[in-house]
C-alpha cells in the first residue's frame, strides 16, 4: 500500500497545537471554533487518501502496455526524481548506520509497492488494499499485547475468511499473497520511517530512501517493458501516478499531521480500503459484492478498533510516569 501510516511519507507524527479556550464570554464558539479546526487537516488525510487510491487505480490501467515491474519503475523513479529536486537533501554528515536505516526504508518501499502492484495485475484494488492493511494491523496488535488486540485480530480474519468465499477458490492466490506480502512490507516501512524520520530533517530521509527505491526497482521494469517505459502517454501517465501516489498525498498528510493527533490520523487511514474499492469502480468498473463490501467494512472496524485500543493504552503509560509516587 502504498500507504503510511500513508502512501510514502518519512516522518514521524507532530502533536497537534492546543486550542485556547474561548472563555464564558463565547458561548457555543468555543467548539465551534475546535471543530472548525478540526475539519481542515482531516480533509486533507480523506484527500490524501483518495489520491493515493485513486492514482493506483490510474497504474493499473497502464499495467498491459508496461507490466507491473514497468509501473512500479516509472512510479518510483518520477517521485524520486520529484523528491530529490525539491528536498536537495544533504548527503554529508551521516553515520554508516544512517545509511543503513535508508538502505532498508527504501527496500521496504520497494517491496511494498512491487508486491502490491504484483497484486493489483490480478485481484481487484479494493481487495488488494485491504489484504494489504492487514500488515499495519498486525504490527498495532502485537505492539499493544491486550486482550482487546485478540477481538481485533478476530473480527479482521473475518473479514478475510469473507474475502475468500470461504475457501479461496474464488480469490486469485498468487494476488492474495503478492497483497499479503506487501503488507509485511508496508508493517517494515512504517518501522523505518519512524527511524528515518528520527535520523534525517524534514523528508530528506523519505527522498533518499525513495532513491533507494527507485535504483531498486528500475532492473525489473526494464527487464519487463524495455524501451516502452519510454513511450510518452505512458511517462504522462507514470507521473499523474506519481504526483496522485506518492509526493501530493506526502504533502497533505505532513500539512495535517501539524494540527492532527497522530492517532486520529490513524483512525483516518483505515478507511484506505473503502476508498480503494470506490476508486476500483468509478475507474476500472470493478464492482463489489455485498459480501466483498461487508469484508472490507470488518476489516476496516479492526484496524480502527486497534488504533483507539493502542491509542487509550499509550494515554494510559503517559498518565501513570506523569502520576507521583507516595
Amino acid at each position: 500500500m502504498e500507504q503510511p501510516t500513508s502512501a510514502d511519507p518519512g516522518h514521524a507524527p507532530a502533536p497537534a497545537p492546543s486550542i485556547p479556550d474561548a472563555g464564558p464570554a463565547a458561548g457555543p464558539a468555543g467548539p465551534a471554533a475546535r471543530l472548525g479546526a478540526r475539519l481542515g487537516p482531516v480533509a486533507m488525510v480523506v484527500a490524501g487518501g483518495m489520491s493515493v487510491q485513486f492514482g493506483s487505480a490510474v497504474a493499473v490501467t497502464i499495467m498491459p502496455s508496461v507490466g507491473a515491474a514497468g509501473v512500479v519503475a516509472l512510479r518510483l523513479a518520477v517521485a524520486a526524481v520529484i523528491l530529490l529536486a525539491v528536498c536537495r537533501p544533504r548527503v554529508r554528515g551521516y553515520a554508516r548506520a544512517d545509511w543503513w536505516t535508508i538502505a532498508a526504508f527504501g527496500l521496504a518501499m520497494a517491496g511494498m509497492n512491487g508486491l502490491f502492484y504484483q497484486a493489483l495485475d490480478r485481484i481487484p484494488l479494493g481487495v488488494a488494499v485491504t489484504l494489504e492493511v492487514l500488515g499495519p494491523l498486525a504490527l498495532s496488535v502485537f505492539a499493544s499485547r491486550r486482550a482487546m488486540s485478540a477481538v481485533w485480530a478476530a473480527l479482521a480474519l473475518g473479514g478475510v475468511a469473507l474475502l475468500s468465499g470461504g475457501g479461496f477458490d474464488r480469490l486469485d492466490l498468487v494476488g492474495a499473497a503478492y497483497a499479503l506480502a506487501a503488507g509485511g512490507c508496508w508493517a517494515a516501512y512504517i518501522l523505518f520511517s519512524a527511524r528515518t524520520g528520527r535520523r534525517f530533517p524534514q523528508a530528506d530521509g523519505l527522498a533518499l530512501a525513495m532513491a533507494v527505491a527507485a535504483l531498486l526497482s528500475l532492473p525489473l521494469g526494464i527487464a519487463e517493458a524495455g524501451g516502452r517505459l519510454l513511450e510518452p502517454r505512458t511517462v504522462a501517465l507514470a507521473v499523474a501516478v506519481a504526483l496522485m501516489s506518492s509526493v501530493l498525498p506526502y504533502t497533505l498528510e505532513l500539512l495535517a499531521l501539524r494540527r492532527l493527533p497522530a492517532a486520529t490520523f490513524a483512525v483516518l487511514m483505515s478507511l484506505e480500503p473503502a476508498i480503494a474499492a470506490v476508486a476500483g469502480f468509478l475507474v476500472l468498473s470493478q464492482a463489489l459484492s455485498v459480501t466483498d463490501a461487508l469484508a472490507i467494512a470488518l476489516v476496516i472496524a479492526a484496524s480502527m478498533g486497534a488504533v483507539r485500543s493502542q491509542g487509550r493504552q499509550g494515554r494510559q503509560a503517559r498518565r501513570e510516569r506523569s502520576t507521583p509516587v507516595a
